[in-house]
């Protein structure tokens, strides 16, 4: 097995934080936005009923622009996200490992 380094981890979960919160702020703002565009292509049609306004505002080449832009920070903040969250578990690993070896050496002597 390989051996872990937990400043290695700690390293990357510290670099990588800012990352982290920048890719969900990102995220938030774009679904924020999501609904503003949708009020302003709906105000933008000539249509009179909701539904038609609706309808209009999310085929509209902007609302499917947003969402796929959305989707991209979507993976782009749960890439993050786990990587930090693996980075967190080599920490607990390597703790049980040495725990491991602390034991294994009291019971060896």
């Amino acid at each position: 097995m390989k051996e872990i380094d937990p400043n290695e981890a700690v390293d990357f979960i510290f670099k990588n934080a800012a990352l982290y919160a920048k890719a969900k702020g990102q995220l938030a703002e774009l679904e924020n936005y999501r609904h503003s565009l949708k009020a302003i292509k709906m105000s933008q049609t000539t249509e009179t009923s909701l539904g038609a306004q609706e309808r209009e505002a999310y085929r509209s080449t902007e609302y499917q622009e947003l969402c796929k832009a959305i989707g991209i920070a979507t993976e782009e903040a749960e890439k993050l996200k786990w990587s930090l969250i693996a980075a967190q578990l080599r920490v607990e690993v390597w703790r049980t490992q040495q725990a491991n070896e602390r034991t294994i050496e009291r019971i060896a002597r």
